[in-house]
């Protein structure tokens, strides 16, 4: 969510006032932020930048901090080269591919056909449609038979199995957003030094840990400062007024957006 500050708690301190325009990553297990006010912990909070619009503001988190957490937290990027990203138009994708790409990395990503035009105009380097080709030998083509050496998966825990048995370079590492397969087989690991990592961005909500928490605002500030600077986009397709909210995840359930939908209560 992103709006203004207009009551603070007991302990909230001197870093936010009334008044304040600012955005954070809600507890998912607490009530939502589909309401026009709304309770969130400070700790998770960042002020909006004053070249940022709310609506951008709303639409980097969630999936593009997740993004940023699989990129930025859990990838060993010392030595590696290529990056599979899954699903490269949906939230987590959109977002993975621009910083994937400002790290240098060359960027493989699967989309079906209609959003081709898209992820290529995010800068991604080779792209497969996963309908309509075989995404193994298509990501083994491409690497000259290596594989990739790092894969962001948000799609099925069945195509982190597949990165982990055919498509991960030696010493790889897939980022699994999904759940992760039941049998993996670890002696396969161990042989190849493939690394199986887990993202759950909400879970540092009921962490218990003072650092975990504070983490989500500081993956925010980072987003909102490179999307500040045009460096990256947040990819908004459509605003909404609030009595069109079921339109627009009826939009994403159905995988018709090619970007972030956001929904206004102006």
């Amino acid at each position: 969510m992103a709006g203004e500050v207009v009551a603070l708690g007991p302990d909230v301190g001197d870093d936010f006032q009334i008044g304040n325009r600012v955005c954070g990553h809600a507890n998912l297990v607490e009530n939502g932020t589909f309401a026009e006010y709304v309770v969130m912990h400070a700790y998770s909070l960042v002020k909006v930048p004053a070249n940022v619009s709310n609506e951008q503001a709303a639409a980097i988190l969630c999936a593009g901090m997740s993004a940023y957490q699989a990129i930025n937290r859990k990838a060993n990027l010392v030595g590696k080269l290529t990056v599979l990203i899954h699903g490269g138009a949906g939230g987590v994708g959109l977002i993975a591919i621009q910083l994937a790409k400002q790290l240098g990395l060359y960027v493989i990503t699967t989309v079906s056909s209609q959003k081709i035009e898209f992820v290529k105009s995010l800068g991604a380097d080779d792209i497969i449609d996963y309908r309509h080709d075989n995404v193994t030998e298509r990501v083994l083509d491409i690497t000259n038979d290596v594989g990739v050496d790092l894969s962001i998966n948000p799609v099925s825990s069945a195509e982190v199995q597949e990165d982990i048995n055919e498509r991960l370079a030696y010493n790889g590492q897939v980022i699994g957003l999904v759940d992760l397969p039941r049998n993996i087989d670890v002696d396969l690991l161990a042989s190849r030094g493939i690394t199986v990592s887990a993202l759950n961005l909400g879970g540092a909500h009921q962490s218990k840990s003072d650092s975990q928490n504070q983490d989500l605002a500081l993956m925010a500030q980072s987003l909102l400062t490179i999307l500040a600077t045009h460096e990256i986009d947040s990819k908004i397709e459509a605003t909404l007024p609030f009595d069109q909210l079921m339109d627009g995840l009826e939009m994403i359930k159905s995988h018709r957006n090619t970007g972030k939908i956001i929904v206004t209560l102006k």
